[in-house]
């Protein structure tokens, strides 16, 4: 296998976000007499290092792990009165899988491994972080070698941006642009991204530039609906004022969601369009059995943050009422912002 192919099999997930309900993590702030604070050093995590910030921490831990070859995963954070007290960094090939026993015919290959490795730290009244606890026993062989393709390190520098941007305006293939920035960089070992890095990249700014005058025609058009009936519309821009994401409903919509909104159906692989938009619709059944819209959006991005600004929008298009229930993909940042935007939906 070539190195590129490696690369493509070694793209691994490092980040998942689960927050704790313990409000009393102050009392378990450990207290050390030793004030010296931990640098950048690629030292081994000890129990009484401290830092001046989580971050600082965090990218200590980071090292250690780029060095022994392992991905690291933020997996759990504590409050109190609504700071960040306590924090748990642990390998990525944590935890277990919970699918259900036959709940899908083809399951997703996972790299969790039930690995116990982590590391834990606490602030104290100061702002300070001490790591209170450490195990660094892997269940697993490690791999400096791989570091480099593990999704917590990989970035995309500011000079292959503005390659891959400048090619795509000129019709150069994305192939071609990543091929020609590895041999700049003096081959894949010494890349900082993945092929697919800059697929992602390269598609979100697509996704972003709207021909000249689209942007205005469609608010002129929605204006023009606003005026003939009830209808309702929403952009949301960017920092260079262009159009990003983008949400409308007319009055059948509305009328049908209070006769029919139980229950409600999301999908964004439904549809593109020529900017490589997602067609977002919401979709329920009325006494026919007949779907039928309740709005639909056009999305830049399916970040954690699209999906909260639409799901919103949405909800005061329709005045504040949740549905009962919502049925939506796998997607796990759909799930996150169903949690926080309809906690007391029933999500499946």
């Amino acid at each position: 296998m070539t190195d590129k192919g490696q690369e493509l099999t070694e793209v691994l997930d490092d980040e998942v976000f689960v927050e704790s309900n313990d409000e009393n993590l102050m009392d378990n702030v450990i207290t050390l007499e030793d004030d010296n604070v931990g640098g950048n050093a690629a030292i081994a995590p000890e129990v009484g290092i401290k830092f001046n910030d989580e971050q600082e921490w965090f990218e200590f831990y980071k090292k250690y792990a780029y060095e022994v070859g392992f991905p690291v995963r933020r997996r759990n954070f504590g409050k109190y009165n609504g700071v960040v007290t306590n924090v748990t960094l642990t390998c990525s090939r944590g935890g277990q899988r919970r699918d259900k026993k036959g709940s899908s015919l083809k399951p997703q290959p996972t790299i969790q491994m039930g690995c116990k490795a982590r590391i834990t730290a606490s602030s104290d009244i100061r702002g300070i972080w001490r790591i209170c606890t450490v195990d660094l026993e892997h269940n697993h062989k490690t791999s400096p070698s791989k570091s480099r393709l593990y999704r917590c390190n990989r970035e995309l520098s500011a000079h292959v941006i503005r390659k891959l941007e400048v090619n795509d305006i000129a019709g150069i293939s994305l192939h071609k642009s990543y091929n020609s920035a590895v041999v700049e960089a003096g081959g894949y070992k010494n890349m900082t991204c993945i092929e697919k890095d800059c697929l992602n990249y390269v598609e979100k700014v697509r996704r972003l530039r709207l021909g000249e005058g689209d942007a205005a025609a469609i608010q002129s058009y929605f204006a023009e609906m606003q005026a003939r009936s009830r209808f309702y519309f929403s952009m949301d821009l960017d920092d260079e004022s262009r159009l990003k994401n983008l949400f409308w409903a007319d009055n059948r919509s509305w009328q049908a969601y209070k006769e029919f909104g139980d229950v409600v159906t999301f999908d964004t692989t439904y549809l593109t369009n020529k900017y490589d938009m997602p067609f977002a619709p919401f979709v329920g059944v009325n006494h026919h059995g007949q779907s039928i819209l309740l709005g639909c959006g056009l999305l830049s991005n399916e970040d954690t943050d699209t999906f909260v600004w639409l799901f919103k929008t949405w909800m005061l298009c329709m005045h504040g009422q949740a549905p009962n229930g919502i049925i939506t993909d796998q997607d796990r940042a759909m799930q996150n912002v169903i949690q926080i935007v309809f906690p007391n939906t029933r999500h499946r």
